[in-house]
């Protein structure tokens, strides 16, 4: 029974209107955020649960299906019923300064602390200069000071007293204090001195040594007075300041006294006002060096007092910096300097308490962003490290105090970059523990219609587009078959089906239709193709005019029609390509041009081996064959990939053996395996498209066509245009099973099933099999011709001897014994 082509309800799986159940999607309520992804959804349900370590998320699916923005849409929805977490900030290490200490405070207490610092160090420059103008304080410190004069003046008395009485006398000179001796109380001359007896000489010497021991006494004594008195003078100031400090300090300390490390904190910012009370005194303007009041800041990296719930942060620029903060340098004095007031915070940071998104490639692409990615997450901190200091630029560095780091991580990729981290990186499966895998499609229901339907609604309501009628949603639904290559299946690459809904509002706005209908869809697919098919367009034209050699009428030996898609950006189309077999005499086998001038990619090649296995099979499996065979591709000057052409191959092949021609009004589409089954392949509906275009702008003719595979029929979405064609029985599409299938309906003959070995002779294998049969005694003949003269006339000689077998002769009966 003939193979029947198929109808035109196969060709296309019509989306109807009245089954969606509403007139426009004004009236429908919007779908969630993430559509059609059970499995990833449940994965990412379990990774935002789980409380243990590395159990962070990696999304991965094909780009276009909204991942990023649907996770972060879903991720905030979840956020939104978590509790806030703390805030952050840096402070002065007093002891350590270049190791500012890192402080957490309930959700809006970051701020709120920065803001009382501020006003401390405002209040304290006003009110310290003050206090230390108070009479009280002027005359506690007199008396002090009065006190030592009078206790250093007692002392040098005494000491001048005991001198002038052994006829020495102290005296100041510029490098300290030196010994005179005096003659009736006036200071001896030199040469008066060397003029005394030696004995006095001796004696005063002596006086002197003793002298001079009490001076040195004297002074260190005076030197413990001065310094007593300081310490009396610095005591006095730190009570007077603390008169002034501890109140506001005290008060702070009652605010965020519950809070530990911010008490200990603020005690350390007494004792430091304390010891540098002078510097909010006046004088303190005179200095070489201005006061830094910076000191007593607060840093805020991480402020939530406006967050609502945990964070979500999508970083779209996950460098280094952007991810672990930065330390920032100032010039102060011609030099480069910093301190922890410029400590700058990361995308960690503000993630820290909730979800960070990342995408895979950009993290990993950058191995400085990657490894400190990495480090954090194992070591649980984050840690704000100066690139400068990282790179060898000598410069003053910080190293702060890491931050304890609690969050979930999801980092968004391909397939691709999942596979090759899990296999590259060793850590990679320890910090990443949660696969949600996005499919790119899910099946076409009625339920997920309604979902496509919901979708178009939010896009609608979110972007203030106009809405659409049922008819053009049905369009978008059928669109999404399409996009997904698949009669049971909707795409659920929605960053595709957001952008057609766009450009049909704007259509649909030219055309002044409200709401948008199904005419404003089908003119959003059809200017899209217009604005990208130049290509197609001028190799088509190619074609049309005879520069490209395309029949699409009669027949020809050894000719077949196959479709390759091409490529250009995010368009994809399909020309026709000649595909021409010539056999001849030979022990070469099929060979193929591509693949010998090494245009042929690995996929082709192993089609083309696959096809010389179906082959030998099929005519060589009693005895061997020998011919030569070249199979080609016409007009094609660049490389070819991929097997859909391998049965293309074989019916040029088969057709060049047999010399029965093959219809030139169809093309042939399709790979075949080792059985001789015809196996899918993809971009069914443009290989269709592409032919019939070409037919359609010669004409019609009611013969022409495409044989798929019978299992790609479930893919089929075709354009209308075609759909009508072949409802109108001017275009066919032949669902092929077998190669057998396919050879009867090119060449209209049949193609023979064998029998003890052969093939019958009327059919096409038998045709082959009798030129196979033709071509090896060819191919005998040319080896004699071949040999020496002496030896074919010796083959010839034998040849002609009749051998004559000797006749048998006859054994007498035995007898039979009795």
């Amino acid at each position: 029974m003939p193979l029947s082509p198929l109808t035109p309800a196969q060709l296309r799986r019509v989306c109807d209107p009245a089954s969606l159940g509403f007139d426009t999607t004004a009236s429908l309520a919007v779908a969630p955020d993430i559509i059609g992804q059970p499995r990833g959804t449940r994965a990412i349900e379990f990774g935002i649960d789980i409380e243990s370590p590395g159990y962070n998320i990696f999304v991965l699916g094909e780009e276009g299906t909204g991942r990023t923005t649907a996770i972060g849409r879903f991720l905030r929805q979840r956020a939104a019923t978590r509790l806030t977490p703390q805030d952050w900030v840096y402070v002065n290490n007093f002891a350590e300064p270049h190791r500012p200490r890192a402080l957490n405070l309930p959700a809006g207490m970051g701020t709120a602390l920065r803001d009382d610092m501020t006003a401390l160090v405002s209040y304290l420059r006003r009110s310290l200069p003050q206090a230390f103008e108070q009479e009280a304080y002027t005359q506690a410190r007199n008396q002090i000071q009065d006190k030592l004069s009078a206790d250093s003046e007692a002392r040098f008395s005494a000491l001048q007293s005991r001198a002038a009485a052994v006829n020495i006398a102290p005296v100041r000179v510029p490098d300290g204090w030196s010994l005179v001796p005096l003659r009736n109380g006036e200071p001896m001359a030199p040469a008066a001195y060397g003029a005394l007896p030696e004995a006095e000489r001796k004696t005063l010497e002596a006086d002197r040594r003793a002298v001079e021991h009490e001076l040195e006494d004297t002074l260190r004594q005076i030197r413990e007075l001065e310094k007593a008195t300081a310490d009396s003078l610095r005591a006095l100031d730190k009570q007077v300041a603390a008169s002034v400090v501890d109140h506001q300090i005290d008060e702070l300390k009652a605010k965020y006294g519950a809070h530990a490390e911010t008490a200990c904190y603020l005690d350390e910012v007494r004792g430091d006002l304390l010891d540098h009370v002078s510097d909010f005194l006046p004088a303190a303007s005179d200095k070489s060096v201005p006061p830094d009041f910076r000191r007593y800041g607060v840093n805020v990296v991480v402020d939530h007092g406006r967050t609502a719930g945990a964070p979500v942060i999508v970083e779209l620029n996950p460098t280094f910096s952007k991810l672990m903060g930065r330390i920032e340098h100032e010039a102060r004095m011609g030099a480069l300097v910093t301190d922890f007031t410029l400590i700058k915070t990361g995308s960690l940071h503000a993630a820290n308490g909730g979800y960070l998104v990342l995408r895979a490639r950009d993290v990993y692409s950058d191995s400085q962003a990657w490894d400190a990615l990495k480090r954090s997450l194992l070591s649980g901190f984050v840690r704000t490290e100066d690139i400068a200091a990282k790179g060898g630029f000598s410069t003053t560095s910080l190293d702060p105090e890491p931050i304890p780091l609690d969050l979930k991580v999801v980092l968004v990729g391909s397939s691709g970059a999942y596979y090759f981290l899990f296999d590259a990186d060793e850590d990679f499966a320890n910090i990443f523990k949660v696969k949600a895998d996005f499919s790119s499609e899910m099946p076409r229901t009625p339920e997920n219609e309604q979902q496509y339907a919901g979708f178009v609604a939010a896009r609608c309501a979110e972007e203030s587009l106009r809405p659409f009628d049922c008819g053009a949603v049905a369009k978008v639904v059928e669109f999404g078959s399409r996009a997904a290559q698949d009669q049971t299946k909707l795409s659920v690459r929605f960053g595709e089906i957001a952008d057609l809904l766009r450009e049909a509002n704007y259509w649909a706005g030219k055309a002044g239709h409200e709401p948008a209908i199904a005419a404003d869809v089908q003119k959003a697919v059809e200017e899209k193709v217009y604005r990208s098919n130049e290509t197609e367009q001028y190799m088509r034209d190619r074609i049309l005019e005879g520069s490209i050699f395309i029949d699409t009428s009669g027949e020809v030996v050894g000719q077949v029609n196959a479709l390759s898609v091409s490529a250009s950006a995010d368009y994809s189309y399909c020309l026709p390509s000649r595909i021409t077999a010539r056999t001849f005499v030979g022990h070469s086998g099929i060979s193929q041009i591509e693949r010998d001038t090494n245009m042929a990619g690995p996929i082709h090649n192993k089609g083309l081996l696959t096809l010389t296995s179906f082959f030998n099979a099929t005519y060589a499996s009693q005895r061997a064959v020998s011919f030569s065979a070249q199979i080609t591709f016409e007009q094609t000057y660049g490389g070819v990939e991929g097997d859909s052409a391998s049965c293309a191959e074989l019916y040029a092949l088969i057709s060049s053996l047999s010399g029965r021609p093959v219809k030139q009004s169809l093309a042939v589409t399709g790979a075949v395996n080792q059985e001789g089954n015809v196996q899918p392949i993809g971009a069914v509906n443009e290989k269709i498209e592409g032919f019939f275009a070409v037919c359609e702008a010669r004409g019609l003719t009611g013969e022409q066509g495409v044989l798929i595979p019978a299992t790609n029929v479930r893919d089929l979405m075709l354009s209308e245009k075609v759909v009508a064609a072949a409802e109108a029985g001017r275009f066919h599409i032949w669902p092929i099973s077998t190669v057998d299938e396919g050879i009867e309906i090119l060449t209209g003959a049949k193609a023979g099933a064998r029998k003890g070995g052969r093939y019958p002779e009327n059919t096409v294998h038998g045709a082959v099999q009798k030129r196979l049969r033709e071509l090896a005694r060819g191919h005998d003949h040319e080896r004699d011709d071949d040999r020496p003269r002496s030896a074919r006339k010796k083959t010839a000689r034998k040849k002609r001897v009749v051998r004559k077998r000797p006749v048998a002769k006859k054994r007498p009966a035995r007898k039979a014994k009795r």
